[in-house]
């Protein structure tokens, strides 16, 4: 549900071409992945429009609609993470709609931050056009979340990231969004994003009927450590696996692929592998109104905790 590249290919850069979108969808169904939302994050116009051009005009069924991740979020560094400042801004109706003009009505998910101007009449506006409002890049209090959930938002997007590196034990925004029965969360399980105790309480918290795992996957998923670009800025991923702009203390999108991330959700919660396999498949299908987009054959190594993938089948066409 939140895919910024993979297998080398940056959806963020407007130099990638649509070989190179179907490039990274037949690596990404190596992993099992049968439908995805490429996502956008805070750019230009220009590049924004110039990046949606070339994944709608790959015309994959494997693609179900865009994720624009910004440009209304934080300005702060830290709950802005890895998104380009210059282009961060207040939330405008009239600059959603040209977006979605540009990207053919294509736009499925937006993420904001609900205290940036004008957030709370924007997610009234998306959630009347059947668009789904994520929180996330975000300061917010209390009130502010409880506005925007209020107002139609029904998910955190990677919850536990995407904020102050430091912020009081209680209140915080974390529990207002734990604590919240409206609120679906999608968890990035790559062990960098959220220690292993931390992903596994904000299961407990939300129970797995409102967990979505993502990967929040950049260019660098499904290759080795190196160099790569992330809407033109440089990240590095280190022998660990931790994607991150040089020198800069908050991470950039990861190297995770959906199978590891339903392996090391296994392995830190201890729950059964059908329910996290449902965490990645039919809780995001659910929480975008659509039917699961095929079937998928994998085996899995009990004590190693390690799935393969050995067929993937898509849906029959309607």
């Amino acid at each position: 549900m939140q895919v910024n590249g993979f297998a080398g290919v940056d959806f963020n850069d407007g130099k990638t071409t649509p070989s190179d979108v179907l490039l990274a969808i037949n690596r990404m169904r190596q992993t099992g992945v049968t439908r995805f939302l490429p996502t956008l994050i805070t750019s230009s116009l220009e590049r924004f429009a110039a990046c949606a051009r070339t994944l709608l005009k790959v015309r994959h069924e494997a693609i179900a609609g865009l994720h624009m991740e910004g440009p209304y979020i934080s300005p702060e560094d830290g709950p802005r993470g890895a998104h380009a400042r210059r282009f961060v801004g207040a939330a405008s109706v009239d600059d959603f709609r040209r977006r979605q003009e540009l990207a053919d009505g294509q736009i499925r998910i937006v993420t904001l931050a609900p205290e940036v101007p004008g957030a709370i009449p924007l997610i009234e506006y998306l959630v009347e056009q059947q668009v789904r409002v994520a929180i996330g890049h975000t300061a917010a209090t209390a009130g502010k979340i409880g506005d925007a959930v209020k107002a139609g938002a029904r998910l955190s997007t990677h919850l536990g990231n995407g904020c102050d590196l430091a912020m009081p034990r209680h209140p915080n925004l974390l529990w207002d969004q734990l604590g919240n029965d409206s609120l679906y969360a999608s968890l990035i399980a790559d062990g960098h994003h959220l220690p292993a105790e931390t992903l596994k309480s904000m299961v407990r918290a939300k129970q797995p009927e409102r967990i979505i795992l993502i990967t929040d996957a950049t260019a660098a998923a499904g290759c080795g450590p190196g160099i790569y670009s992330l809407a033109g800025e440089t990240v590095v991923v280190d022998e660990s696996g931790r994607v991150a702009a040089p020198g800069k203390p908050w991470l950039a999108g990861s190297a995770l692929t959906l199978d590891r991330a339903v392996s090391r959700t296994v392995m830190f919660t201890g729950l059964p592998l059908a329910t996290v396999w449902n965490m990645a498949s039919l809780r995001p299908a659910e929480y975008l109104g659509l039917k699961p987009g095929g079937r998928v054959t994998v085996s899995w190594d009990e004590r190693a905790h390690q799935l393969s993938v050995i067929k993937v089948v898509d849906a029959p066409s309607s």
